[in-house]
């Protein structure tokens, strides 16, 4: 049996998603034999795509006033431009993750995903402590799902004296995101949710969830 079966032994579905009045369809992936999730590539649904989901959560999150959008790279990347770009403010900063020369002394805080293999870093430059210092800072990504990409992003942009007022996210996936965050899930600011899937013979069915 190649890697491919024993991981994948479905393959083909799809899970339709309403993004704030876009319908979009996501693979169904398998992670492990019995555990699979529905895919989102920001990247690759297009600049309008981007352009709808930055301007949706900017209505959402401008109540709180920002005065800054922090994403990690990668996939948070054009969230934060768009989002930004929404809000009419020109300023954001990116969390990296790879450790460029640049970023030798950066401020660091270790991560974990579902979705990448092993423990992460994320990377804060210094030269971008005094664009947070005292700012009023929200931070964004493309999925929350475990929680733990978002929870080192909030600790690190807190780190560089920010005070967080909000995350804004496209989507939230299943819900063990809810503990990870503990009370700073009441920040979370979404535009739709997509649950996690268990086979049921020979397709995936969603996986219940238990709220918090």
């Amino acid at each position: 049996m190649t890697q491919e079966t024993a991981v994948a032994p479905m393959t083909g579905q799809h899970w339709p998603v309403d993004v704030a009045g876009v319908q979009v369809d996501l693979p169904i992936v398998a992670i492990k034999p019995d555990f699979a999730i529905s895919l989102m590539m920001v990247i690759d649904l297009g600049v309008r795509f981007g352009e709808h989901v930055g301007r949706k959560l900017a209505e959402k999150l401008r109540p709180l006033k920002p005065d800054v959008i922090v994403g990690a790279a990668t996939l948070g990347i054009p969230v934060a431009i768009e989002v930004s770009r929404a809000l009419g403010l020109d300023d954001y900063v990116i969390l990296q993750k790879s450790p460029k020369i640049h970023l030798g002394d950066a401020l660091v805080q270790r991560i974990s995903s579902i979705t990448s293999k092993g423990e992460q870093r994320l990377l804060l430059d210094r030269r971008a402590i005094p664009l947070l210092a005292g700012k009023r800072v929200v931070v964004v990504d493309d999925v929350v799902a475990s929680g733990s990409s978002l929870k080192g992003s909030v600790e690190l942009v807190r780190s560089a004296g920010a005070e967080m007022v909000g995350i804004g996210v496209i989507l939230t996936e299943a819900r063990d995101w809810q503990e990870t965050l503990g009370p700073d899930r009441a920040l979370i600011h979404s535009l739709a949710h997509i649950p996690q899937f268990a086979p049921d013979g020979d397709r995936w069915k969603p996986i219940p969830e238990t709220f918090l």
